[in-house]
């Protein structure tokens, strides 16, 4: 299949396409570099023999949006393009619904118009909200989101599903992520965010290689192993060939559906860094701040509905996680260059 791949460049997009051109798929990226690098795409080749077309465009940019539609005969899109920090859609929120919302509305718009129906959607945990018990069921449906980011997923989950509704020829997959980590076992590809890192292992990360000086935990306080937040972490590799398993299942399958992508267990911020700790074999530094706003105490999925559904189980445990990560860090001291 031809599949366009938006966000194609960053963390998670750059490990989806490497799955998806080991299965012999016809890859283009767009992406605006926003928060990535061109030079990926060099290391995608590097990786997989393949080099695949990219695109230097916007999603707000519907102009040339549509110039990349008209050269291109797409049978599916997986939609990673967005903006992705918590914190940061706090403070700047209308940023983040321009971004999410306004952008990926002009991508389903050229999916109509020039008939591509299949779609998976990099969506989030986070839509849960806080309204319900751990581990999060598809079937709780969504919460009440406690942060612009996640509303912004929220509703392109709805617009999505309403798209799909009233089109019985569409077909999307919404993928609810919880916390991808990690990088390629090469070295090659991994996560480099601009500026001081939002996500915890980037941080930790920096951290290991002396560019922090410590860990921000924010707040020790919360119900949970040791008082620090407790997440659901992914290996992006794992989370990448669900990518794969979703597009195969959204061409088989009309209409939207709802599916969890974890690992089933939660792992506090104190477990994350101890994990890490064992990878670079030291001891790393960290302070007790006050909690993030928008932030919740545990997060963690229930991943039937990925195995019966898709066929999808996890490979790697934190440890891995953690040990690719570090390597990425270490054979990449100034980023992908």
């Amino acid at each position: 299949m031809k599949i366009l791949v938006t966000g194609g460049t960053g963390y998670i997009g750059s490990h989806t396409a490497v799955e998806l051109i080991k299965k012999g798929h016809d890859v283009v990226l767009l992406d605006n570099l926003y928060n990535s690098n061109v030079n990926v795409i060099k290391r995608i080749e590097k990786i997989t023999g393949y080099c695949p077309e990219f695109y230097n465009v916007d999603i707000l940019d519907k102009t040339n949006l549509k110039k990349v539609f008209e050269g291109n005969k797409f049978d599916a899109i997986i939609h990673f393009a967005g903006y992705k920090a918590v914190g940061e859609s706090v403070s700047i929120p209308l940023t983040y619904y321009q971004n999410n919302i306004a952008g990926s509305l002009n991508l389903y718009e050229m999916m109509q118009e020039f008939g591509c129906n299949n779609i998976v959607f990099s969506s989030s945990a986070t839509v849960y909200g806080d309204d319900f018990e751990v581990p999060f069921k598809e079937s709780y449906g969504l919460g009440t989101t406690t942060n612009p980011y996640g509303t912004t997923k929220k509703f392109n989950e709805i617009i999505l599903t309403d798209f799909a509704n009233a089109n019985h020829d569409i077909s999307c997959v919404l993928l609810r992520y919880f916390n991808p980590i990690g990088a390629h076992e090469s070295g090659l590809l991994g996560e480099v965010p601009n500026g001081i890192p939002n996500n915890l292992v980037p941080y930790i990360a920096k951290v290991a290689s002396g560019e922090l000086e410590y860990l921000r935990v924010f707040g020790n306080d919360y119900p949970t192993v040791d008082g620090t937040g407790v997440r659901d972490y992914i290996h992006v590799v794992d989370l990448a060939r669900a990518h794969v398993l979703a597009i195969e299942y959204a061409v088989a399958h009309k209409g939207a559906e709802v599916i969890n992508v974890g690992s089933g267990k939660g792992y506090s911020v104190l477990e994350v860094l101890h994990a890490y700790e064992k990878a670079c074999g030291k001891e790393l530094p960290y302070k007790i701040l006050e909690r993030r706003p928008g932030d919740i105490a545990t997060c963690y999925a229930d991943t039937k509905k990925a195995k019966e559904l898709l066929g999808f189980e996890v490979e790697y445990d934190i440890e891995k996680m953690c040990e690719d990560s570090y390597r990425f860090t270490v054979m990449n001291p100034n980023g992908i260059d």
